[in-house]
C-alpha cells in the first residue's frame, strides 16, 4: 500500500469534482485526507451479508428473530458472535462462531464480491491529487484485503484498519482515530465516507466531515442520512478536468 506523500498548502482535492453529489453548507471544499468503509461503500458486498447471520442460525435449529440485520449492522464480528452465542444459547465457543459465519462469505471477497461503479475512477482522482486514503471497516482483515487486492484497488489506499483490531464497533470513533492518526491529516478536511447511518453519526460527532454514499440495503435510513452528512454521493462519478 502507499507511503506517505507530502500535501502542498495548495493541494487536496475539491468536492466540486463530484458529479452526481449534494453538498451541504457544512461540507469543506477540499480534502487532504479520506477513510472509506468498504462494504455498501468501495464495494457491493451486501448482499451476500444479507442473509448470513439467519442461515448460520437456522442451520443450528435456530429461528431469527425479526431486525437481525440490523443489529448486525452495528456490530463487530465478534460481537455478533457473541450476540448469537448468549442469546440464542449456541454452544459454540465465539472462535468457532465467528470461523462458521466467516466460512459463508470468504469465498465471496476472495472471488466475487465486485467494487461499486466508479471506484476505481474516483479512488485514481483522488490519489492523482495526493490524497491519503485507508479503509475502516468493520469486516475482518482475512476478508477485506483479499477483495481489495483482487479488484486492484490495494495500491491507491495506504492501509487497512479493522474494527476488531481497534478494539470497539463503528458506534464508537476508535477505529476512524486510529485511520486519522495514520493518515497525518487535519480532522478537518479528513473525509469519512459511509453508507451506514450509525457510523455516520459516530464519525460527525468525532468531529469529522462525513459523506454518504447511496446503498440500497440502507434505503431505510436514507433521508435521516442525508440530513447527517455533509455530502451525498449518489454515486462515485467524477467530473472531467481538473481546475476548479
Amino acid at each position: 500500500m502507499n507511503e506517505h506523500r507530502p500535501i502542498a498548502a495548495r493541494d487536496g482535492f475539491p468536492l466540486a469534482r463530484f458529479a452526481d453529489a449534494v453538498a451541504a453548507p457544512s461540507a469543506p471544499q477540499r480534502i487532504a485526507g479520506v477513510i472509506f468503509d468498504l462494504d455498501g461503500t468501495l464495494i457491493d458486498s451486501m448482499p451476500w451479508w444479507e442473509n448470513l447471520g439467519e442461515d448460520y442460525l437456522r442451520a443450528r435449529g435456530k429461528t431469527p428473530a425479526p431486525g437481525i440485520r440490523d443489529d448486525f449492522k452495528r456490530m463487530t464480528l465478534e460481537q455478533s458472535a457473541r450476540f448469537l452465542r448468549e442469546d440464542y444459547g449456541l454452544e459454540e465457543p465465539v472462535e468457532a462462531i465467528c470461523r462458521g459465519i466467516l466460512a459463508g462469505i470468504e469465498h465471496a471477497y476472495r472471488d466475487e464480491i465486485p467494487a461499486k461503479p466508479g471506484v476505481r475512477a474516483m479512488l485514481e482522482a483522488l490519489h492523482t491529487a495526493d490524497v491519503r486514503m485507508c479503509v475502516a471497516t468493520a469486516t475482518e482483515r482475512r476478508c477485506a484485503e483479499p477483495a481489495l487486492a483482487r479488484l486492484g484497488l490495494s495500491d491507491l489506499l495506504d492501509t487497512v484498519f479493522v474494527c476488531s483490531e481497534a478494539g470497539a464497533s463503528k458506534t464508537e470513533p476508535a477505529v476512524f482515530e486510529a485511520a486519522l492518526a495514520h493518515l497525518g491529516t487535519p480532522r478537518e478536511a479528513t473525509l469519512v465516507v459511509e453508507d451506514s447511518l450509525h457510523a455516520i453519526e459516530t464519525a460527525h460527532a468525532a468531529g469529522f466531515p462525513t459523506a454518504a454514499v447511496f446503498e440500497p440495503s440502507a434505503r431505510g435510513d436514507e433521508n435521516a442520512i442525508r440530513k447527517l452528512a455533509d455530502i451525498y454521493l449518489n454515486s462515485f462519478a467524477i467530473l472531467d478536468g481538473h481546475a476548479f
